[in-house]
């Protein structure tokens, strides 16, 4: 019989072949700022929004902390777990997360990404929380969802003069998860609920319908509440304070609000069925609801539900296009961090010709995703003053919505390849990108949705196409390459109006003029010049259907390196 080996036997063999030695493993991307190390949105808010550059800096240090991205991590690692009746029998419809959840919203609130434009009487309060938004969705992806519907609600509030208590309460920055009274809370958590089986996108398939009970004081103001009946099929973070919601009074769909707890401090009848177990953003709650004697109160009249909740989404798919720039980023300082860390062949893996082409190529990407985001926050800004603005606002941001979205899976996929097979490991936050990257192009509307929209608003206001080509005029005659994507855009926007099949061209051709507008206002020279050549009409070759296949006489391996360097971020 064979003698099991001594512990100090073994430890000689250990040291002696090095099975155990660990060399050439790639830094995590930490200890970094993600906002002052960015020069693309450290750049925004030095033009237009200078007062939020210290809010902007903290975030940007909470984002590149360890013990943040460790929480992210937790958070997306122990589920949300649906608790239907307590210990005792009694319905209570509630979901326990993990620590680590409550620590990265009571973050997310404390730094204003919710609230920041509605707290402040600063010029471009958008702008600014647009920043905020972007750099959060670098932290943790499925907070980002009850970060944005807080965001978008307040509007919704401010209309409607019972929900002004809520008004008030959306703009806190104490986070409190409890199912205390809206009175009692330093702020709320806002959740929706629009999305039925037979319906999906088209809303005015609602079957849930709405029944007139009373009027009653709700603190200091008149509220009209009814009673639903009805299914949800996606009611997004079903713990919160209080959600949106459509129902059908005499056939119209009209618009809700729906306390989660009642003035008297009941639970209102809202019953979880069960939690969805989606791909990716798993440390989000997504649920599916039932209504059944559910008190709500009506919001705007009855009967004109669709054009309320519409005025809601242009926020949310603000946000979701600036949500996806800030996945693109995350993507990219983490392949950034990967391969100026780790060597092949003597070299860093960045500083290898093939991936600079990759890597630069990128680079370019992602910045121009995130000045066309922001420049749609800006336009934002001065909707209720400035009609061109507003026209712009209403086309750019379901434009801007489907091209980010839409892109941000093939920077995810980049980014993974460019850590290779660690990049396929869940304890790698790149594996998690990745997972997460698809899913803002389905919220709010999926990409056909968007582009639908964005032709919609072609063939109900006309002037709109004067508004985009407006936003482009200043630019005309500097390069004609610029000149030749704005003469495609506009032959496409007039084509669509009569035939919807140019739909989708038409939508990417804003977005890529857009993009190339606000890189030949804001960027080098040099990479303005690059996406002309690569993302612009007809580019002759000079790209591929892939990242780094950048190519002629617009790119050398040294202009390619600039850009990479441009893109990085710096330890802290």
């Amino acid at each position: 019989m064979n003698k099991p080996l001594s512990p100090e036997i073994l430890a000689t063999a250990s040291d002696r072949y090095g099975t155990h030695a660990v060399y050439n493993q790639a830094k995590p991307a930490a200890g970094f700022n993600a906002f002052s190390g960015d020069a693309v949105v450290r750049g925004v808010i030095e033009r237009e929004a200078p007062w939020a550059a210290e809010r902007c800096a903290a975030l940007g240090a909470v984002a590149g902390e360890e013990e943040v991205q460790e929480l992210a991590r937790l958070a997306n690692r122990n589920l949300p777990e649906l608790k239907t009746h307590d210990r005792f029998g009694n319905r209570i419809d509630w979901v326990d997360f993990h620590p680590s959840w409550h620590q990265l919203m009571a973050l997310c609130w404390k730094h204003e990404v919710p609230s920041l434009a509605w707290r402040t009487r600063e010029q471009h309060g958008h702008v600014a929380r647009a920043v905020l938004s972007y750099l959060w969705n670098q932290v943790e992806h499925g907070t980002a969802c009850p970060m944005g519907m807080a965001y978008a609600a307040y509007p919704g509030f401010e209309r409607e003069p019972a929900l002004a208590i809520w008004a008030e309460k959306v703009k806190g920055t104490t986070y409190e998860f409890s199912r205390r009274e809206v009175g009692l809370k330093p702020s709320v958590v806002i959740g929706y609920g629009m999305t039925e089986k037979q319906g999906g996108s088209d809303l005015r398939a609602t079957q849930t319908t709405a029944r007139y009970s009373h009027a009653g004081d709700y603190h200091g103001a008149v509220a009209h509440w009814y009673e639903l009946t009805g299914h949800k099929w996606f009611c997004s973070v079903p713990q919160s304070d209080g959600f949106f919601t459509l129902a059908t009074v005499n056939g119209g769909v009209t618009c809700f609000f729906l306390p989660r707890t009642l003035p008297d401090g009941s639970y209102n009848r809202f019953f979880i069925q069960r939690l969805k177990d989606k791909s990716g953003n798993k440390s989000n709650a997504s649920s599916e609801v039932e209504y059944s004697g559910t008190l709500a109160i009506r919001v705007g009249e009855e009967g004109h539900g669709l054009r309320e909740i519409l005025s809601h989404s242009h926020l949310t798919r603000l946000d979701f296009a600036i949500g996806s720039a800030g996945q693109m980023r995350q993507a990219l300082t983490l392949a950034l961090r990967h391969t100026t860390t780790r060597k092949a062949w003597g070299t860093s893996i960045a500083e290898r010709p093939m991936m600079v082409n990759v890597l630069a190529d990128m680079a370019v990407e992602v910045e121009a995703a995130t000045l066309m985001a922001l420049r749609v926050a800006r336009a934002t800004d001065h909707m209720e003053s400035d009609e061109m603005q507003r026209l712009l606002a209403r086309v750019a941001t379901p434009a801007a919505k489907f091209f980010n979205c839409s892109r941000a899976p093939s920077i995810a996929n980049e980014a993974l390849q460019c850590h290779g097979g660690n990049g396929f490991i869940e304890e790698n936050p790149i594996a998690r990108v990745f997972r997460e990257s698809p899913l803002n192009s389905v919220w709010e509307g999926a990409a056909n949705m968007m582009c639908l929209d964005v032709r919609r608003s072609l063939t109900k206001e006309p002037q709109v196409i004067d508004a985009v080509l407006h936003e482009f005029q200043p630019l005309r005659g500097q390069d004609a390459r610029f000149d030749a994507m704005v003469a495609h855009a506009e032959q496409l926007m007039r084509q669509s109006v009569a035939d919807e099949f140019l739909t989708r061209p038409m939508t990417e051709a804003i977005a890529r003029t857009m993009q190339a507008a606000e890189l030949l206002r804001h960027s080098t020279s040099e990479v303005a010049d690059l996406f002309l050549a690569t993302r612009g009409l007809n580019p002759a070759g000079m790209w591929g259907a892939h990242y780094g296949t950048l190519a002629g006489a617009a790119i050398t391996q040294e202009g390619a390196s600039r850009m990479v360097r441009r893109a990085m971020v710096q330890e802290a």
